[in-house]
This record gives C-alpha cells, structure tokens and sequence, in this order.
C-alpha cells in the first residue's frame, strides 16, 4: 500500500465515455492551475512514459488483443505511470491531472468485456500500491450524443465497438460512482464547456490549500 503523504499534492482524476470531452475538460482545468501560478502535472493514460507510450500504440492498433490482454496492458501502463510519475508528483506537492485511471478499466474491462470486477480491482491494487484521487469528475453523456463529436477518420479499436458496449461502459462508470460518492462528481457533458470548466474549477478551489 502507498503509504499516507503528508502535504502531498492534490489528485484529481477525469473519467468518462469516449467523446465525454475528458481531454478538453483536463486543458481547461490545467489553464486555471497555470493561471494562478499553481504548479501541476498533467498526464493520461494509457502513456506519459516510454512503456506507456509503446503501450498505448499497441491497445489502439492491436486486432489480437482480448479483454485480459487490454487488462495486463493496462495495468503496466499504469504501474510505470504511478511510480515514475504520478507518486513523485504528489511528493513535490504538485496537482496532478490525470485523463483517466483505475475506473477506465473497471468500466471498459469490467462492465465492457465481462472480466471479474474483483480480478480487476485486485490487479489495480497491485498496480497503483492503493493510491486513490482526491477528487474524481465523471463526465456522463449518453454514448450516442458523445459519439457524434468523433471524427470516423481518427477511431481506434474501442472507439469502433458497437454502441452497446459504450451503454454498457457508461452504466458501469455510473454504478462504480455511486459506491464511493464522497470521491466523485458526476456532471452532465451535455453541457457547455465553459459551464462545466467552472463547475470543475469551483470543486477544485475548495480543495486547494
């Protein structure tokens, strides 16, 4: 387990359906940071380290690849991203913005592919040593209206999966959301982006010290 850091650097986690606009939302939230002259760190996964670079080529490109192999891709992303990123990040005292984390997998791998939630979560465990965000922000849309913002051109392997499976991953992220409320925000993407920039913007300045 990752030991309690005292001080240490907020977490903040954006999860969410393909198109949910969680990379838009993250620049925005870095901008503020930057703006205030608060020092962050802003990352995603899978990538953000030569493993998870490689890594992430392979998940989106791969036409071998089933729900464990995306599971164990996954999870190496991740360690590399936690140890060599992320912790040392939060030691400095430093925000971290992450684009997704341990709930993409549940809700893809789990609710998505069918894999065991306790398997997944046992792995996450062993991948992240227990290390949870501070504040989580769901951007929930229907799959539908998210996937009208994607270009056909720019699709990868997941984006290309039939619509059924991204209800099924949205009813995941909103189930895993309702069994630890305290950490998650759910706001509805449908909104504006400004709107939910300053939504996310107030949540985050409560928490700042």
């Amino acid at each position: 387990m990752t030991k309690s850091i005292e001080n240490r650097g907020l977490f903040i986690v954006f999860e969410g359906v393909e198109g949910s606009g969680k990379s838009t939302q993250c620049r925005l939230l870095t901008r503020q940071l930057e703006k205030n002259g608060i020092s962050f760190l802003h990352l995603r996964e899978p990538g953000d380290t030569n493993t998870g670079e490689k890594i992430r080529e392979w998940l989106k490109t791969g036409n071998d690849l089933d729900g464990h192999t995306e599971l164990f891709l996954l999870s190496a992303s991740r360690r590399a991203l936690v140890k060599n990123k992320i912790v040392p990040a939060l030691n400095r005292g430093q925000v971290v913005v992450l684009d997704r984390y341990i709930y993409s997998t549940l809700a893809y791998q789990g609710f998505g592919r069918g894999i065991s939630i306790k398997q997944i979560e046992y792995i996450n465990m062993m991948a992240t040593d227990g290390l949870s965000p501070d504040i989580i922000f769901l951007l929930d849309i229907d799959p539908k209206a998210s996937f009208q913002r994607k270009e056909e051109t720019s699709l990868d392997r997941w984006e290309l999966e039939d619509i059924d499976f991204h209800k099924k991953i949205r009813n995941g992220y909103l189930e895993i959301s309702r069994e630890t409320q305290n950490l998650w925000t759910v706001i509805n993407a449908d909104k504006p982006k400004k709107s939910i920039s300053e939504e996310v913007w107030e949540i985050v300045l409560g928490r700042l010290p």
